[in-house]
């Protein structure tokens, strides 16, 4: 008998009788069952608010960051076992390197953001701070704090790994439990992946659970401490909008929904030109590439109607070329549908495209899967349609066959082809092909209020281009309207979306304390050892030091400008400096910048290994010959490193640097950053 996928809740897999049974979608051959027994949602949510939240929170950023990248590194392992699954859904080789090392990668880079941007607490300051009061003892800013919560992810068919882990990651980095409920047509995938993460013990108890199934009173059990994502279909989303519990709980919902994005040629663009074959060669890989079951895929190719016939041409040719069967075969390029279900429903829906639509290459046109057992299989042929009349026809900005389709439609000037593709009433993606710098500047900030990403292909980008549809970890994925208003992915925009935003109010003491990064106005702590001289352990936020006095003169100005290269007017032109705005000449803003560093730089080999990066910088007064400046340098934030190998490590300091001139006015404010060894091995 087949296998009973289980879910896992709880701490334990649970399910035992069989119940729906799960099609391999290239023979046929029934895979896999879920599960009859209903779980106990009230059980899984306590051990994930309880277990879950424990364990996620006595971890925090920098060590959940770790751990991200260790899991990964632990799948990369075993793939092959996650790519024999994958082949179950139609999927060839290529598609499963999208879905699995896809879903990897995402894991890898969420761990290298962490690492590099979040701070080692569970805490995030979204500064900056601003004073409140004239004397600066009454400031404010923005902090993001772990939600007291679950995430719960329902997740589409098409991208069973990448679909789970994508969420799972800025979530886990957030410090939230995670229970994902994979669809049911490729579950057996999702769960293949869930096994092999706990197999690795990485994990905290709770940490991530797995439904198998129907979510049954799921939705009716959580509150606003929650987060509920989704995946799938615009209907779909719609309904679970307005659920009455998440609406009555103010439960943070994002939805990322199947959306009818647009191609558009540019009317630039030439038969013949290396654009005109970039745009071909994308409309067929997205037909083609999982079978076309991706909320990116390209669904309508809007094309100059003078280049109508040369397009069509072209698309009937690639498509004639590609070949179709069980991806186990050499040679084939693209599988099947996910599922009978799903076979039926886009047939179901290119009849409805084809009552507006002629067909240019369809199953008409010569369709034989290869393969011995495919008969039985989900197998759909790669059909492209035209609808001569799309400002007039609804249907084809309305009706989406999620499968190896797309609609070819005519425009006469660019308005008319960017006014088609907000018909989808909002896209997750459109690509634009053109190789005019004009065309591109005059249609992406008019495109922008209707897709969530704009990839703009022309021949100088195609050699590095991640093609139209690959969403990418660093980017939003997303879109308005009809794609469902919400976003993933986008870097730590993900992460914050799982964090609780507070504004707080206090003293500039306070604030620090608070935060775990000197506010301006706190108080500080010198000492008489110099800053650089201490260990990372040893350093607190707040170590200051104020250093010895410097008076500017000419010299430093003449010396600076042979050394630097830099004869600006408003340093050696006394006649026009006195006729500017500052009335006198002035000293270069890098001089001050490096006679502060020479005012508060330890000279000594010592625990600063590096001086490795400088942010925020602002030149806020002149410096004029016969001024004297000062620095304070103040410890502002620090974050751990965990260590490489049996080495002491090290951590990263970032330092509040304030230069000041005779008066007390500042003349320059910037952070640096300076890697400093650790004492100790941990």
């Amino acid at each position: 008998m087949s296998e009973i996928l289980r879910s896992h809740l709880a701490g334990r897999w649970i399910g035992e009788t069989a119940a729906t049974p799960l099609a391999h979608a290239v023979t046929g051959d029934i895979v896999a069952h879920t599960h009859r027994e209903q779980p106990d949602f009230g059980e899984a949510l306590a051990f994930a608010r309880g277990d879950g939240l424990r364990g996620l929170l006595a971890l925090d950023f920098q060590r959940r960051a770790s751990i991200l990248r260790a899991l990964a590194k632990r799948l990369a392992e075993r793939k092959e076992a996650l790519y024999a699954i994958s082949a179950w859904t139609g999927a060839t080789r290529r598609d499963g390197w999208v879905d699995i090392e896809g879903g990897i990668g995402t894991l890898i880079a969420y761990a290298s953001l962490a690492a590099a941007e979040l701070p080692s607490g569970n805490l995030l300051h979204e500064g900056p701070p601003s004073s409140l009061g004239k004397r600066n003892t009454f400031a404010g800013t923005h902090v993001l704090v772990p939600r007291r919560g679950v995430a719960v992810h329902v997740n589409a068919f098409n991208f069973p790994v990448w679909g789970l882990l994508e969420k799972f990651a800025p979530a886990f980095l957030a410090g939230m439990p995670c229970i994902a409920k994979p669809a049911t047509a490729t579950a057996y995938l999702a769960v293949a992946l869930v096994r092999e993460i706990e197999a690795t013990g990485l994990l905290p108890p709770g940490a991530l659970q797995l439904v198998v199934g129907g979510v049954g009173d799921l939705l009716d059990r959580l509150d606003g401490q929650d987060v509920l994502t989704f995946t799938g279909s615009a209907d779909t989303a719609a309904r679970l909008r307005t659920h009455p519990n998440l609406v009555r709980c103010s439960v943070p919902f994002n939805a990322e929904a199947d959306s009818l994005n647009a191609a558009i040629l540019g009317p630039d663009v030439e038969p013949g030109s290396v654009e005109f074959g970039l745009f071909v060669d994308e409309v067929v890989r997205e037909m083609s590439a999982k079978a076309g079951q991706k909320c990116t895929a390209i669904r309508r190719a809007i094309v100059p109607r003078a280049r109508l016939d040369a397009v069509a041409s072209a698309l009937r040719g690639k498509l004639a070329a590609l070949v179709v069967g069980d991806p186990a075969l050499e040679g084939v390029q693209m599988g099947a549908l996910a599922s009978r279900d799903q076979q039926a429903d886009v047939a179901e829906r290119v009849a409805m495209l084809a009552r507006d639509c002629e067909t240019v290459f369809g199953a008409a046109d010569g369709f034989a899967p290869r393969g011995e057992r495919t008969a039985g299989g989900a197998f759909f042929a790669p059909t492209l349609l035209l609808c001569p009349r799309p400002l007039e026809t609804a249907s084809v900005h309305e009706i989406e066959a999620f499968g190896p389709v797309a609609t070819l439609m005519p425009y006469d000037g660019l308005d008319e082809a960017i006014t088609l593709a907000a018909r989808g009433r909002g896209s997750l993606v459109a690509t634009l092909v053109t190789a005019s710098p004009a065309v591109a500047a005059e249609a992406v900030p008019r495109l922008a209020a209707w897709h969530g990403r704009l990839h703009v292909l022309d021949a100088e980008s195609a050699a590095e281009s991640t093609v139209h549809g690959s969403p990418l970890p660093g980017l939003k994925h997303g879109g308005p309207g009809r794609a469902g208003g919400g976003e993933e992915l986008g870097g730590l925009r993900a992460v914050t979306h799982y964090l609780q935003r507070a504004a707080v109010q206090g003293s500039p003491t306070m604030l620090t304390a608070i935060t775990g990064e000197y506010v301006r106005g706190a108080k500080v702590t010198e000492s008489d050892v110099h800053p650089f001289r201490k260990h990372f352990e040893d350093i607190a936020v707040g170590d200051s030091l104020l250093t010895h006095r410097r008076t500017v003169s000419e010299a430093d100005i003449v010396m600076f400008g042979g050394l630097s290269g830099d004869y600006f007017y408003m340093h050696f032109d006394e006649p026009a400096a006195r006729a500017s705005a500052f009335g006198k000449r002035i000293a270069h803003g890098y001089f001050v910048l490096s006679a502060a560093a020479g005012l508060f730089v330890w000279p000594s080999p010592g625990p600063v290994l590096a001086n490795y990066g400088l942010d925020t910088l602002r030149f806020v007064k002149p410096v004029g010959i016969g001024d004297t400046i000062q620095a304070r340098l103040t410890c502002k934030r620090k974050t751990d490193r965990p260590a490489k190998g049996d080495g002491p490590g090290q951590g990263v300091v970032a330092w509040d640097v304030q230069v000041t001139n005779q008066d007390g006015a500042l003349v320059a404010s910037y952070d640096i950053l300076t890697l400093v060894a650790k004492r100790t091995a941990p």
